[in-house]
């Protein structure tokens, strides 16, 4: 298999199992509910969102996030990935009862110690949440704005679709944009192609959190083709998560015949059974694509990857040496 990069990952949601029975174990609390014969159990949106929350409620310290971290970069790395950009949330941060500067340090920390070990670049991308409300997206984009952490490189909103309109957002990206981070957004997932062209329309984003329902809109998807939009796709998790029926429906290589910049994502990785090394697996299984055409996804990836010029040449003289298609 290729070498890989990802850009779309929520650090919460990457905690596995074994890890979060760890700190279940840590924090004398009952993890049986969500976790049965080394996964994690939920039927629907819902209970999706319980084990998520109880797991999360279980990184209580800056040592517990830095262990994160640097599990889960490692995890990447054994499996081929070369570099990992995570979703972070100040808005956790506050309920672990930490400082976002304290949390964002934390995950830093533990992204050193996994760079230590294996050589895999990580990025940090500071998130608001829809369903927590406009004015808490505004303090994260503040905070992101200052923080003056080399890690965090990008901004981005994500949570429930469903909630707010993209045109509540603006200001909060306006001050990302300003400081100079890279912006991303999640649309077109749980709602249609109108979100995706909301998001466009409104943030003017250079990459889009899943995308995927564009594909029922053939003028969208030529417009993000010609404009170079990226996508940030995950599969794994629109499966599971019942966006499409099957993999065989899933529109990643119409998305990508048509000319859209497509990368693979695992998303929130354990919940939906899934790892950044299974994702490039599904697209070789059911998209029908050679090592060649992976490595091209992980080219993409770095092309579109929130970092500076120096850290994206040395990313893709990675990709050239005879391990970059092993």
């Amino acid at each position: 298999m290729p070498l890989k990069a990802e850009l779309h990952c929520h650090i919460e949601g990457a905690a596995s199992p074994d890890f979060v029975i760890a700190q279940a174990r840590k924090y004398g609390r009952d993890f049986s509910p969500y976790i049965k014969d080394g996964a994690f159990v939920w039927h629907d949106f819902t209970s999706f969102l319980a084990a998520y929350d109880f797991a999360a409620d279980l990184l209580r310290s800056e040592e517990d996030y830095a262990r994160l971290a640097d599990h889960y970069l490692t995890s990447l790395a054994r499996d081929g990935a070369i570099y990992s950009e995570v979703f972070t949330s100040p808005d956790h941060a506050i309920k672990s009862g930490l400082s976002p500067a304290a949390y964002t340090n934390a995950l830093g920390e533990g992204m050193a110690r996994a760079r230590a070990k294996t050589g895999i670049e990580g990025r940090m991308i500071v998130t608001g949440v829809r369903h927590v409300g406009v004015e808490a997206i505004e303090k994260a984009a503040r905070f992101a704005a200052r923080c003056g952490h080399p890690l965090v490189t990008g901004f981005g909103v994500a949570g429930d679709e469903r909630m707010g309109d993209f045109e509540d957002y603006v200001k909060a990206f306006e001050i990302a944009r300003e400081a100079g981070l890279g912006i991303t957004i999640h649309a077109g997932e749980l709602l249609g192609w109108e979100s995706v062209q909301a998001a466009l329309d409104h943030i003017r984003p250079s990459r889009i959190g899943h995308g995927v329902r564009a594909i029922e809109n053939p003028d969208l998807v030529k417009r993000i083709a010609d404009e170079g939009i990226v996508l940030e796709c995950c599969p794994g998790s629109n499966i599971a998560l019942k966006v499409f029926p099957s993999f065989e429906e899933h529109p990643f290589p119409a998305l990508r015949a048509a000319g859209c910049k497509v990368t693979l994502n695992s998303d929130d990785p354990p919940y939906f059974w899934t790892s950044l090394k299974r994702e490039y697996e599904i697209a070789a299984e059911y998209f029908g694509m050679d090592e060649k055409a992976l490595l091209g996804v992980t080219r993409t990836a770095i092309e579109a990857a929130f970092v500076d010029k120096k850290t994206r040449a040395e990313l893709l003289a990675r990709l050239k040496t005879p391990a970059g298609g092993r």
